[in-house]
């Protein structure tokens, strides 16, 4: 396997960061079709890479990591690879920002988690969140999530590169 690490130059401009961070996503599953092997790398490479931007950007991740379409009740996510602390293990379509991408299969950016109607908080510290979907042939497999303890931490540049590294993951992974 190539030799991956998360790009620690906080000073690169963020669409810079997305594209190598792309690479970085291509490189770990190119050769690898298992997706919970591929997600477990992903998740890593994610929370390691955007932790490196913390200080220059001042927005503090506290948790990265996929929700998977429930096999046994597909409209439920249940917790898959992750970084950071102890997650919530399931949650309903509709429910929450992860749920709400699920259910409308479009990626979720919420400002201030407080803000959004039937968040659920998993980690009191989380103030701000991106959720992109993961959809291959108009089928959900599962969601992305992204917590940040700092009220907006995410912007369009964020949602267009997650979108591109969810692209990745799912052209690389066997599902």
């Amino acid at each position: 396997m190539k030799e991956i690490s998360a790009n620690t130059n906080p000073s690169i401009p963020k669409e810079e960061f997305y594209s190598d961070l792309v690479d970085q996503i291509n490189a770990i599953t190119e050769d690898q079709t298992y997706w919970v092997t591929n997600l477990s790398n992903a998740s890593s490479v994610i929370y390691h890479g955007l932790k490196s931007l913390e200080h220059f950007q001042k927005k503090p991740i506290n948790w990265a990591g996929f929700y998977l379409v429930d096999p046994k009740n597909e409209k439920n996510l249940i917790l898959g690879p992750f970084q950071g602390k102890v997650a919530c293990t399931a949650i309903p379509f509709g429910k929450g920002v992860c749920g709400a991408a699920a259910a409308t299969q479009t990626t979720q950016l919420v400002k201030d988690v407080h803000e959004f109607p039937g968040h659920i908080a998993c980690d009191a510290a989380s103030n701000s969140e991106i959720v992109v979907p993961i959809v291959k042939d108009k089928r959900l497999l599962g969601v992305l999530d992204i917590d940040c303890e700092e009220v907006e931490g995410f912007d369009d540049v964020d949602r267009k590169g997650l979108e591109a590294v969810v692209k990745v993951i799912v052209a690389n992974c066997e599902w």
